[in-house]
């Protein structure tokens, strides 16, 4: 064929070697899980702000006075050990069951040194008796580490738990760190089981056929082993966040599924319109995977925003989602065209019954949405903005934090373990330190100082008992006040935040000393000022890349202007409904989710990346319909309706298929996951329905040809295409998919030659 571009030939020269084709991406899928297996060995559980910020110069400067004063830095578990009946740990039975305890962690594998109550230290018992505490050091002072060392810990603690008349748990870094792995691991599993069938379900409704559906099913998950391998290699010269595994399976299984459905749609209706098998091939290489290129394109942009974060976790979940969104548009432009040519018209086989009455009602419905909505312009784009502004409205009242401990189950032994052991013993782990370095910190005046903050802190109601230690040498001085407050939420950031501006300066004023505030909750407040002085930034760069990418593409200022303000109009409605939904509680209990003070500090940002390059999906794959009818016909109106109806069903498809796998997620256990996943899911049902279906063929109506309005100024930019160059003529109006073979058995076996029995027009074929 004449007039394919890159992705047109692409496809047709992957059709004509379809076998050779197959047998490349076998290698590389087989490359691709053997590097898999040595995945565990890229991947780490620690979060690093690569930038400095005070709390984290705090911790290194009381990890250094500890090292120098000789003192044990290992990394600390305590194991409680609570009675499930009556009796206290004054009883000798219980107490012996301590005493068997301890002396089994003493020799279990990576475990330094136990202390326990039968050692005569006292403040190991509950005031009320009836919790015991044994504290346990692992043999590293590695954070990275602490999970994978307190892995034979928790093993005997769970076991010893199990007799019946103590509950045993282990709380520490590394026994959250597991409790965290393992639900995130059971998070995945459910997104999996419950995304990829729903997700399946969807497809053959709009399909007809099993056959057409299993194609982008197999493919995505291609498409995830091939990213979880390029994970292995990109691990190599980075350090990479165990949760980049979660966003891999969950954007693969996403934009895999989408991107093979439009291609797989446009195939058959190019056959309808009588082309050959590989012409069909070629032409919806030349269209839809063009379109898809370039959408992967946008989202790519996009989740590059992530990668402008100074946070391990954040670079390693953009990391994550961009090798997901590669390796998903590389087989739709290679394996998928050659799988296409070798099944022909046999990808329609298995069809479902009643299929093609759900194409041709499909059809009417879109029909009379663009009819109802075009008809009145004015009143459906305000109707569908206010919509969208009402539900972000919530936003004003957000709070940003970590939920830590709190993401948990209610019911997680590792929750109540650490609820219990701050109730009983305070000071076990939650405290805030604070590091005075001066030049002598024995000095008169710093030494008033102290004596002032240590009373300031002991009159404030966030916090408990003060300790002062000096440290080894003369410049350094630790000051350790047992924390009330929960850390990760805005209450324990305010107590930072008054402590860092008004009583250390009020205490330390006229000094020379330099005061540093550690412990979580002044990590989550440093955390949280890093994100805000990144956001602009990262919204300029992905907005401006955005707009110029669909400047090009579409030759219109216009478009991308109103993609760019529809796109932040559904991510502000899904930021506003997570703050609804989460925070206020309006919802949570129907959809089985925790109630939370806060919103984890890093959804906004994740979800705007995430979203607004999802969102480009739907917008690119609409518009290049539109503009591709816009340039046959020149008749904006016209090819506004055809662009809705022909892409409706599908657009809709596609975002059921997205909001089954996101709320696999949100289904999980970790409040993290479930906001997450919500986020994601209603935003893109908004995006699909209000955005697409309402606001889009209305703000297009109202302004009429001024949509693709382009100054003449800007015509020397080079033309992208993304409509595609091989459809010459405009589609017919009406044709069905049944028309393809009434017989699937008997359907043409996929040889460049063969062509439909009753060859149709086009357009319905792409509505189900």
């Amino acid at each position: 064929m004449d007039g394919l571009g890159l992705t047109g030939r692409l496809a047709r020269t992957a059709a004509r070697r379809p076998w050779l084709t197959l047998v490349a991406w076998l290698v590389l899928v087989v490359g691709a899980v053997v590097a898999i297996s040595g995945l565990g060995n890229v991947l780490t559980q620690e979060q690093e702000i690569l930038v400095e910020i005070e709390a984290q110069r705090a911790q290194d400067l009381i990890d250094q006075a500890h090292r120098d004063a000789g003192a044990d830095t290992a990394i600390q578990e305590y194991v409680l050990v609570m009675s499930e009946t009556d009796g206290t740990f004054d009883d000798p039975a219980l107490l012996g069951r301590v005493e068997q305890l301890a002396a089994e962690l003493r020799t279990t594998e990576h475990v330094a040194s136990v202390i326990a109550p039968t050692d005569g230290v006292p403040g190991l018992i509950s005031e009320d008796g009836r919790v015991a505490l044994i504290r346990v050091s692992l043999d590293t002072e590695d954070w990275a580490e602490a999970a994978e060392r307190a892995e034979p810990l928790v093993a005997v603690t769970r076991s010893a738990g199990e007799a019946g008349d103590v509950d045993v748990v282990a709380i520490g870094t590394g026994s959250i760190n597991i409790a965290f792995n393992e639900l995130a691991e059971q998070t995945l599993q459910r997104g999996e089981t419950l995304g990829a069938p729903i997700a399946l379900v969807v497809l053959v409704l709009v399909f007809g056929a099993v056959v057409a559906a299993m194609l982008p099913l197999a493919l995505a998950a291609l498409s995830i082993v091939v990213a979880l391998g390029m994970t292995v290699l990109v691990g190599q010269f980075t350090d990479l966040n165990f949760f980049i595994v979660n966003m891999i399976t969950m954007i693969g299984l996403a934009v895999g599924i989408d991107y093979s459905l439009f291609v797989v749609q446009r195939f058959r209706e190019e056959r309808l319109t009588g082309r050959s098998v590989l012409d069909a091939v070629s032409v919806a290489g030349d269209t839809a995977t063009r379109a898809v290129a370039f959408s992967g394109m946008t989202v790519v942009i996009a989740l590059l925003g992530l990668m402008l974060m100074p946070d391990t976790v954040m670079r390693s979940l953009g990391a994550g989602a961009i090798l997901a969104v590669l390796a998903a548009v590389a087989a739709a432009l290679t394996l998928l065209p050659a799988l296409l040519a070798l099944l022909g018209d046999r990808v329609n086989r298995l069809r479902v019954p009643f299929s093609h009455q759900a194409t041709t009602d499909a059809h009417t419905f879109w029909r009379r949405i663009t009819r109802v909505v075009t008809a009145r312009p004015i009143v459906s784009a305000l109707l569908a903005a206010g919509l969208l502004l009402a539900a972000a409205a919530p936003y004003l009242t957000i709070e940003i934090g970590s939920n830590s401990i709190a993401s948990l189950p209610e019911d997680s032994d590792v929750r109540t373990g650490f609820e219990t052991l701050n109730r009983e013993f305070l000071g076990g782990v939650l405290n805030t330190p604070i590091v005075v370095s001066a030049g002598d910190v024995s000095d008169p005046d710093i030494t008033a100082a102290t004596q002032s903050l240590v009373a300031a802190l002991e009159s404030d109601s966030s916090y408990g008992t003060v300790t002062v230690t000096p440290a080894p040498g003369d410049e350094i001085l630790l000051i350790e006040a047992t924390t009330l407050v929960d850390p990760s939420t805005s209450e324990g950031r305010t107590a930072i935040t008054r402590l860092r501006d008004d009583q250390i300066p009020d205490a330390f004023a006229g000094t020379d000393a330099e005061v540093l505030v550690g412990g979580d909750a002044a990590f989550m407040t440093d955390y949280v000022q890093v994100i805000n002085s990144r956001t602009p930034a990262i919204f300029a760069f992905v907005l401006g890349l955005s707009f110029l990418l669909l400047l090009l593409a579409f030759r219109s200022i216009v478009v991308p202007l109103k993609a760019i303000v529809m796109n932040l109009l559904s991510v502000g409605a899904a930021y506003g409904l997570i703050v609804l939904v989460f925070q206020h509680g309006v919802g949570a209990s129907l959809f089985g989710f925790q109630q939370t003070d806060v919103i984890e500090s890093w959804i906004p940002l994740f979800l705007f990346t995430v979203l607004f390059g999802l969102s480009m999906d739907y917008h690119v794959f609409l518009l290049s319909r539109i503009k591709e009818r816009y340039d046959h016909s020149r008749d904006n109106s016209e090819s506004v309706a055809f662009g809705l109806s022909v892409t409706g069903s599908i657009i809709t498809g596609a975002a059921l298929i997205m909001v089954a796998v996101f709320g696999g997620f949100a289904a999980g256990d970790l409040v993290m996951f479930q906001q997450m996943g919500f986020g994601l899911g209603v935003a893109v049902i908004l995006d699909a329905t209000i955005v697409r279906s309402v606001l889009v063929p209305a703000t297009m109506e109202l302004l009429g040809d001024r949509n693709w309005y382009f100054p003449r100024w800007l015509e020397w930019l080079p033309e992208i295409h993304v409509e595609g160059m091989a459809s010459t003529q405009p589609a017919p109006a009406d044709v069905t998919v049944e028309s393809l073979s009434s017989d699937p058995a008997a359907a043409p076996t996929g040889s460049e030659s063969s062509r439909p029995t009753s060859p149709q027009p086009l357009e319905e074929s792409t509505t189900t």
